[in-house]
């Protein structure tokens, strides 16, 4: 654990450091900006909120990517799972009657962007334990393809009176606000840290999380104690993908209330930094999708100081800083 939390301090260092540098470049003390950044957002209720909302979608990709990196596979297809899970979770959430109660009609919705991503999610494993295609290519290409089909669905099924945007889901699947501000947060940052600590309970507490786990630090030694390898793989796939899924819960229940196109575009990638930054531990997930929700968000908050796009360059600069740090804090002493 402390060489994990070493390799997430020299990354933040690092990015805090080339962040001062592209400040310099754009004619601003840093100094003064990474204050405006912290004091604008946390002296502002709507900033807080935003900065849960954005945490919470993260949070949950963050955590679906962490899962398969701990069983030793690379899904880096969480855009897509979180596309189908948006598409599905909407398109459920239309259908229900309007007068269908909160008890069911949240579970109901909840439960199809579970299940639109976790399917997406095993037919990558599918593919990689029956035909030893890697996931990562795989993942890829799943993306392009959610994403050519969802469109499709929107086109003829989804968008209402020439817009990009669906009807309306019934009162009863909403989500209640947090009320910080008229922000966007919501009831769904409560299910995120649900599955933070039902995914650290599996890792940490059960056969099954030892199981994945070993899977992930040597597939040959968990074989030879009896380990269905191949039967871990797409049951970690497909939870994987569910967790992703359940971005949807946050963007289409808790603040839209509908289906968008576009909406929750480039979280799932994003969720891959949240992973490596958090160390692909449960805890340790949920601070990146915080810290990652702060840059996001403050960098609106300061963007007459800086380009918005500064904040943007600063998260791709995150998960370069992890993988350089990773290997100096494995160095013997």
């Amino acid at each position: 654990m402390k060489r994990e939390l070493q390799a997430a301090a020299i990354a933040l260092l690092a990015s805090l450091a080339l962040g001062s540098v592209l400040v310099l470049c754009v004619g601003q003390s840093p100094g003064h900006v990474w204050w405006q950044m912290v004091a604008r957002t946390f002296s502002s209720e709507y900033d807080v909120g935003q900065v849960l909302f954005k945490a919470t979608a993260l949070t949950f990709t963050g955590l679906g990517v962490a899962l398969a990196l701990d069983a030793g596979l690379f899904n880096i297809g969480a855009e897509g799972q979180l596309l189908a899970g948006t598409l599905a979770c909407a398109m459920v959430g239309t259908a229900l009657p309007h007068g269908t109660p909160a008890i069911v009609a949240i579970p109901v919705c909840v439960l199809a962007a579970a299940g639109a991503g976790g399917a997406i999610g095993a037919l990558i494993g599918v593919m990689r334990v029956a035909r030893g295609a890697n996931e990562v290519i795989t993942s890829i290409m799943l993306n392009a393809i959610v994403a050519g089909v969802a469109l499709s669905i929107g086109n003829h099924y989804v968008f209402a009176n020439g817009t990009t945007t669906g009807l309306a889901i019934a009162p009863g699947a909403e989500l209640p606000s947090l009320g910080l501000g008229g922000s966007a947060a919501n009831v769904a940052l409560v299910l995120a840290l649900a599955a933070a600590g039902g995914v650290w309970w599996l890792r940490a507490r059960t056969t099954w999380g030892q199981s994945w786990r070993a899977v992930g630090a040597d597939r040959e030694a968990a074989r030879s104690v009896g380990i269905s390898v191949g039967r871990v793989q797409i049951v970690v796939m497909t939870g994987s993908g569910a967790l992703c899924g359940l971005a949807a819960t946050s963007s289409v229940l808790g603040h839209e209330h509908a289906y968008a196109q576009g909406l929750g575009v480039g979280t799932g990638f994003l969720g891959i930094s949240a992973a490596l930054l958090g160390r692909v531990h449960p805890v340790g997930v949920v601070a990146a999708a915080l810290v990652l929700g702060f840059l996001s968000s403050g960098g609106l908050a300061v963007n007459d100081l800086v380009p918005k796009e500064l904040t943007e360059v600063l998260q791709g600069v995150v998960v370069l800083a992890i993988a350089a740090a990773v290997p100096l804090t494995r160095r013997p002493t």
